[in-house]
């Protein structure tokens, strides 16, 4: 009897599995055709030669991989680094992070006011938040750009308080690019830490200092650890677009300052080599695939209860 039932629960649980697969495949058929059938063009179109004039030859070839990170002399041959491509790729990361961590640094206090507010206030507090998303990216990208240039609204102020006596170039440099970032991407790093937070038991925070615990020590110990995955999905939402923007740097960098995004489309666009394109995009896949992977990883250690 008991080996019937076993047999029983076993069907019944493949037979679950089967119909789960079945109710997914449209989904996941749409994800191979839309996500990856376009990802994979992309591979291929790496491993073949640029045509003359754009587009490719259909001759395989490694060259576009090797001029990731590596420039052939035109006269005697000889290999070097490619300044260029790694520059800008690490001009990229560098202000990824610095988006990252400056969403963080603004977005976790902002969290945890919201999330400490009474039930029926929250819902306007993440109105506001989300209000940005109403405008269009590249409305928003100007509207920073009108706010820091020479003439703009910053060094209007700072000039009439008598902080400087000239403008400061803001414009077009590192600091614009990651504070239109920063701006755009805030709502993202909040909306995941309000998530985790709005679950947190406030009397556990009560509890350290009814135990004589500092303020710093009740987040650290306490905050902290429970929101993390909070912190860790945070981190991911921003980083990711972060990384492969392309709107913020052109409007805000000047077409001096350029990130990864802007140099894919230059390959593609006025360089029309789009095999190296091509490979530049597959790169960027890759570091967010390290990224995602990482995030997978930390995710697991802390068991998401609170995410």
């Amino acid at each position: 009897m008991a080996n019937h039932a076993a047999r029983s629960g076993e069907t019944f649980r493949k037979q679950d599995i089967r119909n789960r697969w079945l109710l997914s495949a449209p989904a996941l058929l749409l994800i191979a055709i839309a996500g990856v059938g376009p990802l994979f063009i992309v591979l291929v179109y790496s491993f073949l030669a640029p045509g003359n004039y754009g587009d490719v030859k259909w001759q395989f070839s490694t060259e576009a991989w090797f001029n990731v990170f590596l420039s052939r002399d035109i006269f005697d041959n000889t290999l070097s680094l490619a300044d260029a491509h790694v520059s800008i790729l690490w001009r990229s990361i560098k202000l990824a992070v610095a988006t990252t961590l400056f969403t963080l640094i603004v977005g976790f206090p902002t969290a945890y006011f919201i999330a400490s507010r009474p039930t029926s206030y929250r819902q306007i507090w993440l109105f506001l938040i989300t209000i940005p998303f109403w405008t269009n990216l590249l409305i928003r990208g100007f509207a920073i750009q009108e706010m820091i240039r020479n003439e703009g609204l910053a060094n209007t102020v700072l000039m009439k308080l008598g902080i400087i006596s000239a403008p400061i170039q803001m414009l077009y440099t590192d600091f614009a690019i990651l504070l239109g970032m920063a701006y755009v991407h805030l709502p993202l790093m909040v909306l995941p830490l309000y998530a985790s937070m709005e679950k947190l038991d406030f009397r556990l925070v009560e509890a350290g200092y009814d135990l004589y615990a500092t303020r710093f020590a009740v987040l650290r110990r306490i905050i902290i650890p429970l929101v993390k995955p909070g912190i860790i999905a945070g981190s991911i939402l921003v980083f990711i677009p972060s990384l492969s923007s392309y709107v913020i740097p052109r409007i805000l960098g000047g077409g001096k300052n350029l990130m990864v995004g802007n140099l894919i489309e230059l390959q593609f666009g006025q360089g029309r080599n789009w095999p190296l394109g091509a490979a530049l995009s597959i790169t960027l896949v890759i570091i967010v695939l390290a990224a995602m992977l990482y995030y997978v990883k930390n995710a697991g250690k802390t068991g998401g209860g609170h995410a």
